[in-house]
Protein backbone atom coordinates (compact mmCIF):
# COMPACT_ATOMS: atom_id res chain seq x y z
CA UNK A 1 0.00 0.00 0.00
CA UNK A 2 2.83 2.40 0.85
CA UNK A 3 4.58 1.54 -2.44
CA UNK A 4 1.43 2.45 -4.36
CA UNK A 5 1.09 5.73 -2.43
CA UNK A 6 4.76 6.70 -2.97
CA UNK A 7 4.52 5.81 -6.68
CA UNK A 8 1.44 8.05 -7.05
CA UNK A 9 3.18 10.88 -5.19
CA UNK A 10 6.27 10.49 -7.39
CA UNK A 11 4.12 10.58 -10.59
CA UNK A 12 2.32 13.72 -9.33
CA UNK A 13 5.59 15.51 -8.56
CA UNK A 14 7.09 14.62 -11.95
CA UNK A 15 3.90 15.73 -13.73
CA UNK A 16 3.76 19.03 -11.84
CA UNK A 17 7.45 19.69 -12.54
CA UNK A 18 7.02 18.91 -16.24
CA UNK A 19 3.99 21.19 -16.53
CA UNK A 20 5.77 24.00 -14.64
CA UNK A 21 8.88 23.87 -16.85
CA UNK A 22 6.89 23.54 -20.09
CA UNK A 23 4.85 26.64 -19.19
CA UNK A 24 8.03 28.58 -18.28
CA UNK A 25 9.74 27.58 -21.54
CA UNK A 26 6.73 28.37 -23.74
CA UNK A 27 6.30 31.89 -22.32
CA UNK A 28 7.57 34.55 -24.73
CA UNK A 29 11.02 35.84 -23.83
CA UNK A 30 11.13 39.20 -22.14
CA UNK A 31 11.68 41.89 -24.74
CA UNK A 32 14.42 44.39 -24.07
CA UNK A 33 12.71 47.69 -24.90
CA UNK A 34 15.97 49.51 -25.69
CA UNK A 35 17.09 46.78 -28.11
CA UNK A 36 13.67 46.75 -29.79
CA UNK A 37 13.75 50.54 -30.15
CA UNK A 38 17.23 50.45 -31.69
CA UNK A 39 16.17 47.68 -34.05
CA UNK A 40 13.32 49.86 -35.35
CA UNK A 41 15.69 52.74 -36.15
CA UNK A 42 18.01 53.32 -39.08
CA UNK A 43 21.04 55.59 -39.17
CA UNK A 44 20.87 58.09 -42.02
CA UNK A 45 24.32 59.63 -42.50
CA UNK A 46 24.46 63.28 -43.38
CA UNK A 47 26.91 64.99 -45.66
CA UNK A 48 29.61 67.39 -44.58
CA UNK A 49 28.24 70.91 -44.76
CA UNK A 50 29.94 74.25 -45.16
CA UNK A 51 27.45 76.99 -44.35
CA UNK A 52 28.46 80.62 -44.87
CA UNK A 53 27.84 83.14 -42.10
CA UNK A 54 26.68 86.44 -43.54
CA UNK A 55 26.89 89.59 -41.43
CA UNK A 56 26.04 93.03 -42.82
CA UNK A 57 25.90 91.62 -46.34
CA UNK A 58 29.39 90.10 -46.18
CA UNK A 59 30.63 86.59 -45.52
CA UNK A 60 32.42 86.59 -42.17
CA UNK A 61 33.09 82.89 -41.83
CA UNK A 62 31.76 79.37 -42.27
CA UNK A 63 30.08 76.73 -40.15
CA UNK A 64 31.63 73.33 -40.78
CA UNK A 65 29.23 70.58 -39.81
CA UNK A 66 28.25 66.98 -40.19
CA UNK A 67 24.94 65.72 -38.87
CA UNK A 68 23.36 62.28 -38.94
CA UNK A 69 19.87 61.19 -38.04
CA UNK A 70 18.23 58.17 -36.45
CA UNK A 71 15.00 57.57 -38.34
CA UNK A 72 12.12 55.11 -38.09
CA UNK A 73 12.78 52.28 -40.61
CA UNK A 74 9.10 51.69 -41.33
CA UNK A 75 8.31 55.34 -41.96
CA UNK A 76 11.24 56.00 -44.31
CA UNK A 77 10.77 52.78 -46.31
CA UNK A 78 8.37 54.32 -48.83
CA UNK A 79 9.51 57.93 -48.71
CA UNK A 80 10.89 59.52 -51.87
CA UNK A 81 11.84 62.82 -50.28
CA UNK A 82 15.31 64.21 -50.95
CA UNK A 83 16.47 63.74 -47.37
CA UNK A 84 19.89 65.33 -47.86
CA UNK A 85 18.43 68.50 -49.35
CA UNK A 86 15.73 68.76 -46.67
CA UNK A 87 18.19 68.40 -43.83
CA UNK A 88 20.67 70.79 -45.43
CA UNK A 89 17.94 73.40 -45.90
CA UNK A 90 16.82 73.01 -42.29
CA UNK A 91 20.38 73.35 -40.99
CA UNK A 92 20.96 76.46 -43.13
CA UNK A 93 17.77 77.97 -41.69
CA UNK A 94 18.81 77.28 -38.11
CA UNK A 95 22.45 78.27 -38.36
CA UNK A 96 22.13 81.26 -40.66
CA UNK A 97 18.51 82.41 -40.68
CA UNK A 98 17.67 82.03 -36.99
CA UNK A 99 21.23 82.62 -35.76
CA UNK A 100 21.06 79.98 -33.02
CA UNK A 101 24.80 80.35 -32.39
CA UNK A 102 26.29 83.54 -30.97
CA UNK A 103 29.74 83.61 -32.55
CA UNK A 104 30.97 86.03 -29.93
CA UNK A 105 30.25 83.43 -27.25
CA UNK A 106 30.08 79.91 -28.76
CA UNK A 107 30.15 78.40 -25.25
CA UNK A 108 26.54 79.51 -24.72
CA UNK A 109 25.36 77.23 -27.54
CA UNK A 110 22.66 74.87 -26.24
CA UNK A 111 23.12 71.58 -28.08
CA UNK A 112 19.93 69.99 -26.72
CA UNK A 113 17.80 72.91 -27.90
CA UNK A 114 19.50 72.79 -31.30
CA UNK A 115 18.86 69.04 -31.66
CA UNK A 116 15.24 69.41 -30.55
CA UNK A 117 14.66 72.27 -33.01
CA UNK A 118 16.17 70.33 -35.94
CA UNK A 119 14.19 67.22 -35.01
CA UNK A 120 10.89 69.09 -34.59
CA UNK A 121 11.26 71.03 -37.84
CA UNK A 122 12.24 67.96 -39.87
CA UNK A 123 9.35 65.99 -38.40
CA UNK A 124 6.99 68.86 -39.24
CA UNK A 125 8.18 68.78 -42.85
CA UNK A 126 8.44 65.01 -43.38
CA UNK A 127 5.84 63.57 -41.04
CA UNK A 128 5.59 63.16 -37.30
CA UNK A 129 7.92 60.60 -35.77
CA UNK A 130 10.17 60.28 -38.81
CA UNK A 131 13.31 61.63 -37.10
CA UNK A 132 13.85 60.21 -33.62
CA UNK A 133 17.32 61.55 -32.89
CA UNK A 134 19.74 64.13 -34.30
CA UNK A 135 23.41 63.23 -33.97
CA UNK A 136 25.93 66.06 -34.24
CA UNK A 137 29.21 64.63 -35.46
CA UNK A 138 30.89 67.99 -36.03
CA UNK A 139 29.99 71.64 -35.64
CA UNK A 140 32.84 74.11 -35.97
CA UNK A 141 33.26 77.72 -37.05
CA UNK A 142 36.09 79.11 -39.12
CA UNK A 143 36.36 82.84 -39.73
CA UNK A 144 37.23 84.30 -43.08
CA UNK A 145 40.51 85.58 -41.62
CA UNK A 146 41.44 82.09 -40.39
CA UNK A 147 40.85 80.71 -43.88
CA UNK A 148 43.04 83.41 -45.42
CA UNK A 149 45.76 82.69 -42.85
CA UNK A 150 45.65 78.97 -43.69
CA UNK A 151 45.94 79.71 -47.41
CA UNK A 152 48.88 82.05 -46.79
CA UNK A 153 50.65 79.41 -44.69
CA UNK A 154 50.20 76.84 -47.47
CA UNK A 155 49.03 74.14 -45.06
CA UNK A 156 51.85 74.60 -42.55
CA UNK A 157 50.64 75.15 -39.00
CA UNK A 158 47.00 75.69 -39.99
CA UNK A 159 44.64 77.63 -37.76
CA UNK A 160 42.26 75.21 -36.10
CA UNK A 161 38.53 75.96 -36.43
CA UNK A 162 36.60 77.05 -33.33
CA UNK A 163 34.84 73.99 -31.90
CA UNK A 164 31.24 74.80 -31.12
CA UNK A 165 30.30 71.19 -30.32
CA UNK A 166 32.56 68.26 -29.54
CA UNK A 167 30.96 65.81 -31.96
CA UNK A 168 30.11 62.14 -31.70
CA UNK A 169 32.07 59.65 -33.79
CA UNK A 170 29.78 57.21 -35.57
CA UNK A 171 31.19 53.91 -36.70
CA UNK A 172 29.82 52.35 -39.85
CA UNK A 173 28.07 49.01 -39.28
CA UNK A 174 30.21 46.08 -40.44
CA UNK A 175 27.62 45.02 -43.03
CA UNK A 176 27.79 48.35 -44.90
CA UNK A 177 31.57 48.78 -45.00
CA UNK A 178 33.13 48.28 -48.39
Amino acid sequence: MIKLFLTGLWVCLITLGAVYFSVRMSAPPSVDEEAARKEALQLVRGESLTIPVITDGMITGYFLGRFSFMMDKQKIAGVDLPLTELTTDQLFTLLVGEKMIDLGNPGDFDLDTFRAKVKDDLNRRMGEGMVTEVIVEQLDFMSKEDIRTNVAREGKRPVVPTKIVEGVVIEEPASTKK
